[in-house]
């Protein structure tokens, strides 16, 4: 556990010298998602029985929580390439699952700055839904989801350009093509089949769910993030192991 804490009080140093562009990047995008979506294009619009609002609101929430856990990619690689943190990581005697778990952690706790940000948005725009204590455990799923991949971007890429090209061509259209604005069975046929290759479609349905009641077959949608976050933590465990001195 001592390599679990010590990954994490290092980054959580990092994260308190930044906490208020954190909180300022957490509030300022979803709000103009909100102004855009919400109030430009759906204002009086419906999904199913559901308000267009409600229907964005866990969208939101699912799109900047991912943002910011799956950017602690940009903080691994930063200290990787410049101040080779990582590689002190490998030279310390802790386990690798430890340096994940470390990771992981402070991933989710980025992911959850944003989440009563957007709350308060959502009942200042007029939602009427109350979260139910399912919403718990599928923010969890879908942080661990997006931490685990940011750290498996962040070991293999080579630089930030490289970065930059996977955020571009798979974090992007996951944006748009998850369930994130609209409703994926309303997507073309192609694009309903290429937005079940994300698991982003899979937790944006259970923290959608989670929120305005929607029906939603928790099991098959929570199992298949389970096993999503299971490879993805394989993942990272044989990417740590390849880089090992």
């Amino acid at each position: 556990m001592n390599g679990i804490i010590g990954v994490l009080y290092r980054e959580m140093r990092v994260l308190k010298s930044r906490i208020y562009r954190n909180i300022l990047a957490s509030s300022v995008s979803p709000l103009l998602f909100l102004l855009a979506f919400g109030y430009g294009i759906g204002r009086n619009s419906t999904v199913g029985q559901t308000g267009y609002i409600d229907f964005l609101i866990p969208g939101l929430i699912a799109m900047t929580s991912m943002n910011q856990s799956y950017g602690i990619s940009s903080d691994i690689n930063i200290s990787r390439f410049y101040f080779k943190t990582f590689d002190e990581y490998l030279l310390a005697p802790v386990g690798r699952w430890e340096i994940i778990t470390g990771e992981v952690i402070y991933g989710i706790i980025k992911g959850l700055i944003p989440v009563i940000i957007i709350l308060i948005y959502g009942y200042i725009a007029g939602m009427r839904h109350i979260p139910s204590l399912v919403m718990i455990p599928a923010l969890l799923m879908h942080l661990i989801i997006f931490s685990l991949m940011g750290i498996a971007v962040a070991l293999k890429v080579k630089n930030h350009g490289d970065q930059f090209a996977v955020n571009a061509f798979v974090i992007t259209p996951m944006i748009f093509l998850s369930g994130t604005f609209y409703p994926v069975e309303k997507m073309p046929l192609v694009v309903k089949y290429l937005a079940h290759i994300f698991p982003m479609t899979y937790t944006t349905t259970l923290i959608r769910g989670s929120v305005i009641g929607t029906e939603a077959s928790y099991m098959l949608n929570f199992g298949i993030s389970a096993l999503i976050a299971g490879f993805l933590f394989w993942l990272c465990l044989y990417i740590v192991k390849e880089m090992e001195p």
